[in-house]
C-alpha cells in the first residue's frame, strides 16, 4: 500500500489581504494623523517639520517591521504545512504615540521656545529628543525580548488578553467613536459598511472589499456633503497637494537629544514596558487562533523596527498590533503586511502620507479601529476559560481611568493649572480626580495584574494571587504603576511628600495588605468550603 503526500501549497496572498491591507494601512494613518493633529493643533508645532523630518523615519520603522513579519508568516506556513497562517500586524503604537505627543514632544517644544529658542531651533531640538526617546525604547525592548516567552507561559490568559481587551475597548474603540460622531453622517455610514462587510459578512456591489468600500464611501460623502453644510461645521477644502520628498537617512542627531531625553526617562521607560507587555499579549492572542509565533521573535522584531525608526528620525515606536485575530477573520494571510509596509514606508519618503493626513478626516479613518477593538474584546472572552470572564471584565477599570485622565489632562479642554488644582480637592478620603489619575497611570500593567490575580483566585490558587498582588505593591512603590504624577513619571515612595505621598503609600499598602490576606486565607484547612 502506498501513500501520497500532498505538497505544501503557499497561499500567502489572498483576497482577504486586500481587506487586511486597508485595515492596517488606515490604522497607521489614523495614528499618524492623531500625532500631527496634536502637535500642530495643540502646541503649534510647524507642520512641515513633522512631515519632512518625523514622518519619514517613523514610516521606515513600519516598513522594516512589516517586512520581517511577512517573512515570519511565510516561514511558519512552510514549517507547519498550513496555508492559512496570518502575519502579525505591525504599526505605530497608539497609546505611547498619544503619550509622546501630549506629554513629551509638545511640552518639550513649548519649553524650548520659552527658554528663548526660535521656532525652528525648538522644533529641531524636539526632533532630536524624540529620536533619542526611540533609541532608548528600542534598547529596552531589545533587552526584554528574551524573557517575553516565559511571561506568556506563566501569566493567566485572563490577565494577558484582558489587559489588551481593555485597551481595545476603552482607548482604541472609544476615542475613534468620538471622532466618528463629530462628523456623524460620514463617520457612522462608513462604520456601518465596515460592520456589514466584516462582522455580518455582507457583500458590497461588484465585490468591492469592505474596508475599501467604507473608505471610498466616507471620502465621497465628506466631500459631497461638506460644501453643503451637511457634514458638520468646520468643513474646508484642502489646500493644494504638494510633493514632500524626504529620505529617512540615518543620523546621529539622537545624541544631541539624549541628555534631554534622560529627563523624560520616567515616561520613556513605561512606554517601552507597556509595548513589551503588549507584544507578549498579542502573541498570546495569535496562539489562541492557531498561529504559534515565538514571543521572542515578535518582540525582537518590534525592537529592531523601533531602533531603525529612531536612528532615521522617527518619533513614534512600532508595535505588533493587537488585532491579529481580527485580520485573520478578514481572511488576510501574509500579503497585507507586505502591502502595508511598502505603502507606509514609501508614503513617508514621497510625502503622500502627509497629504492623506491633511486631506482625509479622522471620521473616515476611524471605523476600522472600531471593528478591531470590538473583535479583540470578544476574543479575550472566547479564548479565556468561561469562569475567568469576570476577571477579564475586572481588568477594564484601570483603562477606563486612563481614558478619563487623558481627556481631563488635554490642555484644549482643561487649563493645566485648573487640572492640577482639582487633583488636590477632597472632602473625604483621597481626592477623587487624583485617584482616577493614579489608577490610570501604568494601566496596561495594572490591568494584567488585576485580571491575573482574580483568575488565580477563581482557580483556587491563593498564593499565586498573593504573588501578583505583591508585584503590584512593588511596582506601585516605584510609580511604574499608579504613578502619582500627572505626567505618569516614575518615583520612589521616599521621594514624595504631602498628598503625593498619601496617594502612593495608600495604593502600595493596599496591594501588600491584600496579598497578606490571601496568604492568611490559604492557611485555612479547607478555604473553599462555604458554611
Amino acid at each position: 500500500m502506498t501513500t501520497t503526500t500532498v505538497p505544501y501549497k503557499s497561499n500567502w496572498f489572498t483576497r482577504g489581504d486586500i481587506n487586511g491591507f486597508f485595515g492596517l494601512m488606515v490604522d497607521n494613518l489614523a495614528v499618524m494623523a492623531f500625532l500631527a493633529t496634536v502637535l500642530v493643533g495643540v502646541f503649534q508645532f510647524p507642520a512641515d517639520f513633522i512631515f519632512l523630518k518625523m514622518f519619514p523615519g517613523t514610516a521606515l520603522g513600519v516598513l522594516v517591521g512589516d517586512l520581517i513579519y511577512t517573512w515570519m508568516a511565510i516561514r511558519l506556513g512552510k514549517q507547519t504545512g498550513r496555508s492559512d497562517v496570518t502575519a502579525m500586524p505591525l504599526g505605530i503604537d497608539t497609546p505611547s504615540t498619544i503619550g509622546m505627543g501630549l506629554l513629551v514632544l509638545g511640552p518639550a517644544f513649548l519649553h524650548y521656545k520659552q527658554a528663548g529658542m526660535g521656532e525652528h531651533e525648538a522644533a529641531m531640538q524636539t526632533w532630536y529628543l524624540g529620536m533619542a526617546a526611540m533609541v532608548i525604547m528600542g534598547m529596552i525592548k531589545l533587552a526584554l525580548s528574551y524573557v517575553g516567552g516565559w511571561v506568556g507561559r506563566v501569566v493567566p490568559r485572563a490577565g494577558l488578553l484582558g489587559s489588551i481587551a481593555a485597551i481595545a475597548l476603552v482607548l482604541i474603540g472609544f476615542f475613534p467613536i468620538i471622532d466618528i460622531m463629530r462628523v456623524p453622517v460620514v463617520g457612522f455610514t462608513a462604520l456601518l459598511l465596515v460592520l456589514y462587510t466584516v462582522v455580518a459578512k455582507g457583500r458590497l456591489p461588484w465585490g468591492i472589499p469592505g474596508v475599501l468600500g467604507a473608505f471610498i464611501a466616507g471620502v465621497v460623502l465628506y466631500f459631497t456633503l461638506g460644501p453643503l453644510g451637511l457634514a458638520g461645521p468646520g468643513f474646508q477644502w484642502p489646500a493644494g497637494m504638494e510633493l514632500r520628498f524626504a529620505l529617512p537617512v540615518p543620523t546621529l542627531g539622537f545624541i544631541s537629544g539624549m541628555a534631554d531625553a534622560l529627563g523624560y526617562l520616567a515616561l520613556i521607560v513605561p512606554f517601552a514596558l507597556l509595548v513589551v507587555v503588549g507584544g507578549i499579549n498579542v502573541t498570546e492572542s495569535a496562539h489562541a487562533v492557531g498561529d504559534s509565533y515565538r514571543t521572542r521573535d515578535i518582540l525582537l522584531t518590534e525592537a529592531i523596527s523601533t531602533l531603525a525608526a529612531g536612528l532615521c528620525g522617527g518619533v513614534a515606536q512600532t508595535t505588533p498590533y493587537i488585532g491579529h485575530p481580527a485580520y485573520k477573520k478578514m481572511g488576510a494571510r501574509a500579503g497585507y503586511t507586505l502591502l502595508t509596509g511598502l505603502f507606509i514606508g514609501l508614503g513617508g519618503v514621497l510625502g503622500y502620507i502627509a497629504n492623506a493626513v491633511e486631506l482625509i478626516p479622522l471620521a473616515v479613518l476611524a471605523p476600522i479601529l472600531i471593528f478591531v477593538s470590538l473583535d479583540i474584546t470578544v476574543q479575550a472572552f472566547q479564548a479565556s476559560p468561561a469562569k475567568h470572564a469576570i476577571a477579564v471584565v475586572f481588568s477594564f477599570f484601570p483603562a477606563i481611568a486612563r481614558m478619563v485622565t487623558i481627556k481631563l489632562g488635554d490642555p484644549t479642554y482643561v487649563v493645566p493649572e485648573t487640572f492640577t488644582r482639582l487633583l488636590g480637592q477632597s472632602h473625604k478620603g483621597l481626592p477623587e480626580l487624583a485617584v482616577i489619575m493614579t489608577l490610570g497611570n501604568g494601566f496596561i500593567i495594572t490591568s494584567m495584574l488585576w485580571g491575573s490575580f482574580l483568575a488565580e483566585m477563581i482557580d483556587r490558587r491563593l498564593r499565586n494571587a498573593a504573588l501578583y498582588l505583591a508585584i503590584g505593591g512593588a511596582l506601585s512603590f516605584f510609580g511604574i504603576i499608579h504613578s502619582v504624577r500627572p505626567d505618569g513619571g516614575l518615583h520612589a515612595l521616599w521621594q514624595l511628600h504631602g498628598m503625593e505621598f498619601s496617594l502612593s503609600s495608600q495604593f502600595t499598602l493596599a496591594y501588600f495588605a491584600s496579598a497578606l490576606v490571601c496568604i492568611i486565607l490559604s492557611l485555612q484547612p479547607r478555604p473553599w468550603e462555604q458554611p
